[in-house]
């Protein structure tokens, strides 16, 4: 009998559509080091596609990967993370692709940790993985749909039970704004799609069936009521509610924990559903914590409002479920809905650009009810076509390219008439976005110039003449490569901004801005700030003061825990635990519990050190990928002045509110000699070489990657120097400990 695997699945499938073959693989071997998840993937990626090879090369791969703690009852151990190569910026990067939805449950269900699909088929087709069985299947049939009725097919096709991860016809085009959509609207952007298109895939469709065994399932247990009771708050982690309640001592406006009395489900099948007024300690109210639908689309969305959903695991349930006619008329499609960006592209990202009438009540300030249907009807429609959206950059580029006169010059007249944004603007009418989005799906920029937009900034600015754009404050663009502020200088100033450079992408990081508004006094924040990473980690809201150590800490801890989530699989956009609802703990989190969950689930002891270096480890890595596969100026593959050529932040941070000095009260503007001590700090802080940014020999070798550093060095691309993990480290293990005391493991 085989021994029992704890948390891992264990295996990985590899598929090759070239050839046809299908093999399965130990991940053991990467267990310890890499964990899963993001980890697995990007070891996957730097072992098999060299820096040479482009997105569209048939020697690209695209790796799935889950982690230890998903599917294993862990509070919010529901998401997945791809891997691949970048297909809207510059040069040959690494980019990783985290979706939620059942998807990376279901993989693990099936007895995989993985997938890695390689090669290119010679017709359309999709993978099906039907627990040990794999298989390559024809979707020639499939071919041109978009995701919705790919995936109802599919699941017609299969059972209802099965998760479908597909592409549309933005990803068939080899649009490199294209992205992989699973159960409706859990997308992994950043390309995905146009990737899966290349490779002539249509679909992921995977069916599990199996356990996910876990060492000590009473632990998992224990520790996930103690977690739901008191430690969790709403979505973002938001620990107060969003209006004053009787048993609540704080409450903050713009908190994520929206239930109040009064406030409903109000389509909810079977009659309206009160979301009430839910508190700590009652576990089985939790779900109804974050009325998403009203804090995204406005009070109007209340009477569209099905339910609020989530991935797999999820207590928080953040997904709006809303059945809005107008939709349905313009799509076909009655559910809609999604959370956060996808909510709110036209009033959030458009509407300060195009001043739509009707868009706001008379008020000037709350959306209003034909918000709701421009806000969905382009949501949907993105969706169903696999569009990604760059973090909302598509959305600006659009409306100012309309607004600033540059599609008139660019795209024929009769196209504009079509597109018809007199009726967008004055009209109350966005039906035409239909036909916007899909001759942007389309990718035909000779016939459709518009399509332009999906390709990315780097893109159609140089062919537009634009390239201004960049430093342009309201482009919200924060590097040159081409990626949008998310979370950025408006986050904590120079932590945000430095996040903000690390990835290939927006960050997509968390753990930083849920702090900052998760509803507690800044006062109160401010303490604990000092108590998890050092006195004068954190400044009130545009009030910032220079750089130092322990702001160079907290930016270190946000992305290492990113990582280290992106790696178990865990949700970023509500874990890590620094703050908690409960009053009776004094609003303290609990910083063990990834470890104590780890410990649980595989049954091998660690800390919470121990995990955040592995997280350390995975961000070297993807830093010494990025290192082989940039481009230096003079356009050489392999360049290792990160700091001049990839982690360069856009003019606009410092030259905003041109009339106020930086670190006075009442701007988020960036200093420039400050911001290259940032720089310097945050490098030290992860021991890469502190002028170039690059990981250093003594870093690569001390993290156990000595594998590296050799490929590294045999490229020209290594330096010397850097200090060993525990000597510049801070100890985290229990650092709350003595708010925990109903912590089960404490106790065991």
């Amino acid at each position: 009998m085989a021994e029992t695997s704890y948390g891992w699945a264990g295996w990985i499938a590899r598929v090759n559509l070239t050839s046809g073959d299908i093999t399965e693989e130990s991940d053991v071997e990467m267990q310890k080091d890499y964990i899963g998840g993001m980890g697995f993937a990007n070891k996957i990626m730097y072992d098999e596609v060299g820096p040479e090879v482009d997105w569209m090369d048939e020697e690209n791969k695209a790796v799935l990967a889950v982690g230890p703690l998903t599917g294993s009852g862990v509070p919010l151990a529901g998401r997945s993370t791809w891997a691949s190569l970048s297909t809207f910026t510059t040069d040959h990067l690494v980019v990783d692709m985290h979706c939620g939805g059942q998807l990376g449950a279901m993989l693990k269900y099936s007895g995989h940790d993985g997938l890695i699909i390689e090669g290119k088929a010679k017709k359309p087709c999709y993978i099906f993985i039907d627990d040990d069985k794999i298989s390559i299947e024809d979707a020639s049939a499939l071919w041109g749909k978009g995701t919705r009725e790919t995936t109802e097919a599919l699941c017609k096709k299969h059972g209802a039970e099965c998760c479908v991860a597909a592409i549309g016809p933005a990803g068939e085009n080899l649009l490199p704004y294209a992205c992989v959509m699973n159960t409706r609207s859990h997308s992994a952007g950043a390309g995905l799609g146009a990737v899966f298109g290349v490779k002539n895939l249509k679909a992921v469709v995977v069916r599990g069936t199996k356990a996910c065994h876990v060492a000590d399932p009473q632990m998992v247990a224990d520790l996930s009521d103690y977690m739901i009771a008191q430690v969790i708050g709403s979505n973002n982690n938001h620990v107060v509610p969003s209006t004053q309640q009787s048993w609540a001592e704080y409450y903050d406006a713009g908190s994520r924990w929206t239930a109040k009395k009064g406030l409903y489900w109000a389509a909810a099948e079977g009659g309206p559903i009160e979301t009430g007024e839910p508190k700590p300690f009652e576990p089985n109210t939790m779900g109804y914590r974050c009325m998403k639908s009203t804090k995204d689309l406005g009070p109007a969305a209340e009477k569209y409002t099905v339910k609020m959903a989530g991935c797999h695991g999820c207590p928080v349930r953040c997904y709006a479920q809303v059945h809005v006619p107008y939709v349905q008329e313009k799509t076909g499609y009655e559910s809609a809905g999604n959370t956060c960006v996808p909510n709110f592209p036209f009033s959030a990202y458009m509407q300060s650009f195009l001043k739509a009438k009707g868009i706001y009540e008379e008020d000037g300030k709350t959306l209003s009810d034909l918000s709701v249907s421009y806000n969905m009807l382009i949501s949907a429609t993105v969706d169903d076509l696999g569009l990604w959206c760059n973090y909302a950059q598509l959305y600006r580029d659009l409306a100012w390219t309309y607004s600033a006169g540059i599609l008139d010059k660019h795209i024929p007249a009769e196209q504009m008439t079509e597109y018809n944004f007199d009726g967008i603007v004055n009209g109350g009418d966005p039906s035409s976005f239909v036909k916007i989005l899909l001759d942007i799906a389309s990718n035909d920029v000779e016939n459709k110039p518009i399509s332009l937009l999906g390709h990315g900034p780097i893109v159609w600015t140089k062919e537009w003449d634009c390239e201004e754009w960049f430093d342009n404050a309201k482009s919200a663009l924060i590097n040159y490569r081409g990626w949008p502020v998310h979370h950025s200088i408006e986050c904590f100033g120079q932590t945000g901004g430095l996040y903000n450079m690390m990835f290939n992408r927006d960050d997509m990081i968390h753990s930083a801005v849920n702090f900052q508004g998760c509803g507690l006094p800044y006062d109160l924040k401010k303490e604990m700030a000092e108590e998890m990473w050092g006195e004068g980690a954190i400044d009130d809201t545009k009030n910032y003061t220079p750089m130092n150590e322990a702001k160079a800490e907290f930016a270190w801890w946000s992305i290492v825990t990113d990582v280290l989530h992106d790696s178990l699989v865990l949700c970023n956009w509500v874990w890590p635990m620094a703050m908690a609802p409960a009053k009776e703990r004094d609003y303290r989190g609990d910083l063990d519990l990834e470890a104590q969950f780890y410990t649980a689930v595989t049954g091998q002891k660690v800390t919470i050190d121990d995990l955040y270096k592995a997280g350390e480890r995975i961000m070297t890595l993807q830093r010494a990928n990025t290192v082989r596969g940039m481009k230096d100026k003079d356009g050489n593959v392999g360049c290792n002045d990160m700091r001049n050529v990839h982690d360069v932040i856009t003019e606009w941070v410092f030259e905003k509110d041109p009339d106020i000095e930086p670190f006075t009260p009442g701007t988020d503007k960036m200093e420039r000699k400050d911001w290259d001590k940032a720089l310097k700090m945050l490098y030290k802080r992860f021991g890469w070489d502190e002028k170039l940014g690059c990981p250093t020999k003594e870093c690569l070798n001390d993290l156990g990657m000595s594998d590296v550093a050799e490929d590294l060095e045999s490229r020209g691309l290594l330096t010397e120097g850097g200090e060993a993990y525990d000597k510049r480290t801070r100890t985290y293990d229990h650092i709350l400990e003595k708010y925990c005391g109903d912590n089960p493991a404490l106790s065991a």
